[in-house]
């Protein structure tokens, strides 16, 4: 098939999945056009069967604010009409299932049906379409899809509760590729960053308010005062400056590293010990995902998806939002307890391969062929066998 993924091509988790859930089709054979305003951060070098259409916005004086959308639209228009794609696949509502639907109806003039596949990936239900300025927007945009997707359960019911929809909304989670098995640690960096009585806890995150960037840091300082370690927080955005100021003021700085925005945060992961993901609300929990990948328990809160992917007293411990104490309590009885954490090392990894790219992507490859086939029997391009 000929696909067409709109994405936001960022650090965010959206970003992340939809770039590896392109380059996974393509390595099936499918042909891949991605959308967007610049390159996807994990799209990394040329690849076969995958191509990269970049939206451009020209700086009009008339325009106080750039109108992405309307020339979103229009790149979706000229990709579809002349690479011939079979569908297109939105990640994130506002503004691109907009824009799908804009470029659906402009073809449908010229002659061109071309379904498209919604996926909500969190904020833009949980967040953004809480907004009285957007919900009329995104509740039309998900009327018209031709399907819709939602990364977990929670965020399901979420959109129920939130949108006047009675679109079936499917759920295909996240995914992840993980190790077959537990590796060594690679001492010679993990010496870079701690002693080997050290343990290293680990917090990645854009650093939004939502991340509770405090209770990570209040956590850390719960954990350092029982047993040696440091906190790496990789990642960067508005709340960073609040965790240097609490270091400073909590006097652990000199255990408190941060390292900033990182391409592939596998490679922080691996050296560390514990993870931290105290959110007060997470769609899905991709971050709690990529650590438990490589065989990292988790320490969170209990909010929103989190549940369905951190399974409480086996991949980890989950708390109430904002428990800072219960979410230090937990840490440090699995950090005291080499035999322990090792057990929920090995069962972090088994977790995490029940969401592995091989059992996920033949769902999405289900959803195009059904979407695109009940698209031409609504055109009258395919007749149903009795």
């Amino acid at each position: 098939m000929k696909i067409g993924i709109v994405l936001y091509p960022t650090y965010g988790g959206s970003g992340v999945v939809a770039t590896e859930l392109g380059k996974a089709l393509a390595e099936k054979g499918h042909e891949i056009h991605f959308v967007t305003y610049s390159q996807p951060v994990r799209l990394g070098s040329f690849r076969e069967n995958v191509y990269y259409h970049e939206v451009s916005v020209s700086d009009y004086p008339l325009f106080e604010f750039q109108p992405y959308e309307t020339v979103l639209a229009s790149k979706l228009v000229d990709v579809v009409k002349y690479e011939k794609l079979d569908i297109l696949h939105v990640h994130y509502a506002i503004p691109h299932a907009s824009a799908a639907y804009m470029a659906q109806q402009i073809l449908k003039t010229q002659g061109i049906d071309i379904p498209f596949i919604t996926t909500l990936h969190g904020t833009d239900i949980t967040l953004v379409g809480r907004d009285q300025s957007f919900e009329p927007v995104i509740t039309f945009c998900l009327n018209q899809s031709n399907a819709v997707t939602a990364v977990s359960e929670s965020l399901r019911k979420d959109t129920y509760n939130h949108f006047d929809t009675d679109r079936e909304i499917q759920v295909i989670p996240n995914f992840i590729e993980s190790m077959d098995q537990l590796q060594p640690v690679d001492l010679q960096v993990r010496r870079k960053y701690a002693d080997d009585d050290v343990k290293i806890i680990t917090h990645t995150s854009n650093f939004r308010k939502v991340k509770r960037i405090e209770d990570v840091v209040t956590v850390f300082h719960k954990i350092s005062q029982e047993i040696p370690a440091k906190l790496l927080l990789a990642g960067d955005g508005p709340e960073r400056n609040v965790a240097e100021r609490m270091a400073r003021d909590l006097n652990i700085c000199e255990n408190v590293i941060f390292v900033g925005k990182v391409r592939d945060t596998s490679h922080v992961l691996e050296i560390s010990d514990l993870f931290i993901l105290p959110s007060e609300t997470e769609s899905f929990g991709l971050a709690a995902l990529e650590a438990m990948a490589v065989g990292v328990p988790v320490i969170s809160s209990n909010t929103g998806g989190i549940p369905e992917v951190n399974i409480h007293n086996y991949s980890g411990f989950l708390s109430y939002v904002g428990d800072t104490d219960d979410m230090a309590r937990n840490a440090i009885s699995l950090l005291k307890n080499e035999k322990k954490l090792q057990q929920f090392k090995e069962q972090s990894l088994k977790r995490a391969k029940d969401f592995s790219i091989e059992k996920v992507l033949p769902m999405y490859e289900e959803l195009y062929m059904s979407v695109v086939q009940k698209a031409k029997v609504e055109n009258g391009e395919l007749k149903i066998k009795n």
